[in-house]
């Protein structure tokens, strides 16, 4: 999986995936040394937690930071960051219908994204499009683009979100993992 990183950010040759490779090369050796399962504990080199709940919230935490690495590489292949892909994302669920800067808020997996700041950006890009709601004129319409398009399903085909997961846990153990997440948040 980290030959395929490394070969997919060496694709444009900026010097910026330059140094993100050397990163990821980086990342590559270590993980060839370490073995597959790390405990929390050993990751962070500490085992002082007040407590099993102390030591979730930690382990959530780096898991976070762990799995946005992972994905990191195939966004930047097509100059995404993880928000803009998770509004192309729900623009492409309500294609052909458009979006309303609300409905991307609250949909969006990081509330604390500026969804107006994201779509400029996507806008520029030519991802999507903004236009005037016809029976709203204060509400705009955010659409994705045929190009928006086109990268989502050029996306889908190059990386699978299971691709990440499948070597340490069963399709059983995600489901039961996402059961136990849904039960945290309450």
């Amino acid at each position: 999986m980290f030959a395929a990183k490394i070969s997919a950010c060496t694709a444009h040759g900026t010097t910026e995936n330059r140094s993100k490779l050397k990163m990821l090369k980086i990342n590559k050796d270590i993980c060839s040394i370490l073995p597959d399962k790390m405990r929390i504990d050993e990751e962070i080199q500490s085992s002082k937690f007040e407590d099993n709940y102390h030591k979730a919230v930690i382990n959530i935490t780096y898991t976070y930071g762990w799995l946005s690495n992972a994905f990191r590489c195939q966004f930047e292949r097509y100059n995404l960051t993880q928000q803009q892909f998770n509004i192309l994302r729900i623009l492409r669920g309500q294609y052909p219908n458009p979006a309303t800067v609300n409905l991307l808020k609250e949909r969006m997996l990081d509330k604390m994204s500026d969804a107006s700041r994201i779509v400029d950006r996507l806008v520029q890009k030519g991802l999507v499009s903004r236009c005037t709601n016809r029976t709203d004129r204060r509400a705009v319409d955010i659409r994705i683009s045929d190009t928006g398009l086109e990268i989502l399903n050029k996306m889908d085909t190059e990386f699978k979100t299971k691709d990440v997961l499948k070597d340490n846990l069963t399709e059983e153990e995600a489901a039961r993992l996402s059961d136990l997440l849904d039960k945290l948040r309450g």
